[in-house]
């Protein structure tokens, strides 16, 4: 294994810094792997076989496929190509060191993956995160590599993103399984990933990074060509606080404060309690074909945010981060 060098993010008794209080009580496990009192979750799989019997599984899934809820049913192992447009082999569209994560994530070992499960019409990486044909082809062992020098650098965990992971889940456990250090995993999803993914990703992620966008899926629909978001969301997000550690991301969207991100925050706090981390966003700006649809071409305005983050604080919510600079 990789020895793990001595950087700032750790204390000599052993105690994290740059941890609030909320994140200490979110991610103890996480913490624990970054002081070296736990090893993360794939290496325990690794270690009794697990991590082989799930990269096994997803090749045979890989022949129908049924890794995202649309399920396509292609032969991606024949060169079929369903709606992400994924083939294979990795295609990757960034990898840098991201600052730009919730506090707790940075410094982030961020992969970009090329292909997305839905089409979100303010999508921010567009094209790229789109368009399997736009992201550079690596093999897993250069993705192993790549980490290890990430985590020798000081990164506190690998971010597999997009675009969208779940395409990618071969490539992704094959890189784990060939991956020498001893860093967190976090999946960072939109949230649209089947059962059969929610099953194999159990026993292998640090913490789940999910989306939460929608809680009326008309507006699925409407702007992300996302049918039955909701409904697998919600299984999503419930099987992954059983699982492990769970970070929340709610973007609010302009013009859908009351159709989407209230019942959202409600649901959290109904049937997840008042302490998930939820990281309400307030930097939606429109860009892509966001213009096609008017009531999202706007940025959104600080009366809107201040209203769902009141709205949190009424309805119990303890544990939510706000972005003070969409206050002001």
């Amino acid at each position: 294994m990789i020895t793990r060098p001595q950087i700032k993010l750790f204390g000599t008794d052993m105690i994290m810094t740059g941890f609030d209080a909320g994140a200490e009580k979110a991610f103890p496990n996480y913490i624990k792997i970054l002081q070296g009192r736990q090893k993360p979750k794939f290496q325990a799989a690794e270690a009794v076989g697990a991590l082989d019997r799930k990269i096994k599984e997803v090749e045979e899934v890989l022949k129908c496929c049924e890794l995202c809820t649309r399920r396509c049913g292609v032969n991606r192992l024949a060169g079929e190509l369903g709606f992400c447009g994924v083939g294979t082999r990795p295609r990757i569209f960034g990898a840098h060191t991201h600052m730009g994560e919730e506090d707790e994530l940075i410094p982030s070992a961020t992969i970009f993956f090329a292909g997305c499960t839905m089409r979100c019409a303010y999508c921010q990486n567009a094209p790229e995160s789109i368009t399997p044909g736009l992201g550079g082809e690596w093999t897993e062992e250069e993705i192993a590599l790549w980490i290890e020098e990430e985590w020798k650098e000081g990164c506190r965990n690998v971010n597999f993103v997009g675009g969208e992971p779940t395409p990618y889940l071969y490539s992704i456990l094959r890189s784990l399984r060939a991956c020498r250090a001893d860093i967190p995993v976090v999946w960072n999803s939109n949230s649209y990933y089947s059962e059969k993914t929610a099953e194999i990703l159990k026993g292998i992620i640090d913490i789940y990074l999910l989306d939460f966008r929608y809680f009326d899926e008309r507006c699925a629909v409407r702007l992300s060509s996302a049918p039955r978001y909701p409904e697998v969301a919600k299984r999503n997000f419930l099987d992954a606080w059983r699982d492990s550690e769970l970070l929340i991301r709610v973007l609010v969207i302009p013009r859908h404060t009351e159709c989407d991100a209230k019942p959202i925050l409600k649901w959290i706090r109904e049937n997840l309690g008042p302490w998930p981390r939820v990281n309400i966003m307030g930097q939606y700006f429109p860009t892509w074909n966001a213009d096609l649809f008017p009531e999202i071409d706007r940025r959104l305005t600080r009366e809107e945010y201040r209203d769902v983050i009141n709205y949190a604080g009424e309805i119990g919510l303890k544990n939510f981060i706000m972005q003070e600079q969409y206050l002001r």
